[in-house]
């Protein structure tokens, strides 16, 4: 029988080969300027939230773990952003002192990447294209530079890419009316080595001076994704965006066999230890009602999955086969009850910015992953700590927090979609 719990992967994201990105986060934002001034564009409020919000979280879900943001105009706005809403990204920033240009600014940040190649993408578009699918097609072609696609029908907007039958990039055309186009999609993979040492100037443009001068001479390729795109460039497109990345209200009785429930342990399930950790299933409590709860769960989800961070074994206060036998007898006083646990994602690590950690939402990628048919709209997190919704936040999860070890928790409050009592109390609203 296979086991019914998981340690994260020591490196998430390691079969892909590159796990950076750098995200230019610099423009001003012109055409926006009169429905967004005195912030940068990547910050304009979407929803309730700096746009780049999305953008980071997008990518993160893509498998992509360290950051380069390269920021210019008002980047003091940005930078204490991302201390106050991202504490535990992995993430470096480089500032212009001057606009370097598109091209400038992929170049100065590529000095500061670990990888041979890196994920460069735009601060104020989403392209939701399959980058581990780019990513594999770019080492495949051993390419200098891999652009991503977006079929686009009756358009006038952007410039043109044609491709030949290997996918090789052989023209570029400029920006007229096309019944059916690929137009560029603002994502790349580039190779840091190769880019670096072409004789550009501090000054450039990334799409003129570098894709669209160098192309006949170099590996530059395309690769073809027709996933959901918006550009907040010009004001329709931005009031498009705060309808389309609204997130839907939480409606209970709207929940059925395609809902994934995600649920943290300790404070939720069991009576956890304050300061301390269960090392034992000895030291392990049940909640009033939590197996009558479970069964309800297992009754109304298509998947019932337990994320928890369990820091104790990283830091050797007790050993995994511990932890697996909570688990073991966890799983079985569940199941005796009626109810059902799908999968256990727990992460032991000590560094708070690791992908899989809380409020990192890595567990819920790997859930993913192992579960193709999850989807995030369709899916609730339930804790008792404002990290594990954060973790609901930045995966795209709904949100149900339980008062059981925080009753003074406000709301409403932007991370938090439902409040109760408990679990049980939860179950029984169901």
């Amino acid at each position: 029988m296979p086991e019914k719990w998981k340690q994260d992967p020591d490196g998430f994201n390691k079969s892909m080969m590159s796990n950076e990105a750098i995200i230019l986060a610099g423009g001003l934002g012109t055409r926006l300027r009169d429905t967004v001034p005195d912030l940068p564009k990547c910050m304009a409020p979407v929803a309730g939230r700096p746009f780049l919000f999305y953008v980071i979280n997008y990518l993160r879900s893509q498998g992509l773990e360290r950051f380069i943001f390269s920021l210019g105009y008002k980047h003091e706005v940005i930078e204490q952003w991302l201390a106050e809403q991202f504490p535990t990204l992995d993430y470096q920033c480089v500032i212009e002192e001057e606009p370097l240009g598109t091209g400038g600014a992929i170049s100065m940040a590529c000095r500061a990447v670990k990888d041979e190649n890196v994920v460069v993408a735009n601060g104020d578009t989403i392209f939701r294209s399959d980058i581990s699918r780019l990513i594999s097609f770019h080492l495949d072609k051993d390419a200098d530079c891999t652009v991503t696609l977006k079929p686009m029908k009756d358009f006038d907007r952007y410039g043109v890419v044609d491709l030949d039958e290997n996918n090789a990039i052989k023209n570029f055309k400029e920006k007229q009316f096309y019944s059916f186009v690929l137009i560029n999609g603002g994502i790349y993979v580039l190779n840091v080595r190769k880019f670096l040492s072409e004789n550009l100037p501090a000054k450039f443009s990334f799409e003129k001076d570098y894709l669209e001068k160098l192309y006949p001479s170099r590996k530059f390729f395309g690769v073809v994704d027709d996933g959901y795109f918006i550009d907040i460039g010009v004001p329709t497109d931005y009031l498009r965006a705060q309808l389309e990345l609204q997130p839907g209200a939480l409606d209970i009785g709207a929940i059925d066999k395609s809902w994934t429930l995600f649920i943290d342990r300790d404070g939720v399930i069991n009576h956890e230890k304050k300061e301390e950790y269960i090392r034992n299933w000895d030291e392990f409590r049940f909640y009033e009602g939590v197996e009558e709860a479970m069964k309800i769960f297992g009754d109304k989800f298509g998947k019932v999955i337990v994320i928890s961070n369990q820091r104790g074994v990283g830091r050797q206060l007790m050993t995994e086969e511990d932890l697996s036998n909570i688990h073991r007898n966890m799983q079985g006083a569940i199941e005796k009850a009626g109810g059902r646990i799908d999968h256990i994602y727990y992460c032991t690590s000590t560094d708070n910015k690791h992908i899989c950690r809380k409020p990192n939402p890595g567990m819920a990628f790997l859930a993913k992953k192992d579960f193709p048919g999850t989807d995030f709209s369709r899916s609730i997190m339930i804790g008792n700590k404002p990290s594990d919704m954060l973790f609901g936040r930045f995966a795209g999860i709904h949100t149900v927090f339980v008062k059981t070890t925080n009753p003074d928790q406000a709301f409403p409050h932007p991370d938090i979609d439902l409040v109760f009592e408990s679990l049980a109390d939860f179950a029984k609203a169901l």
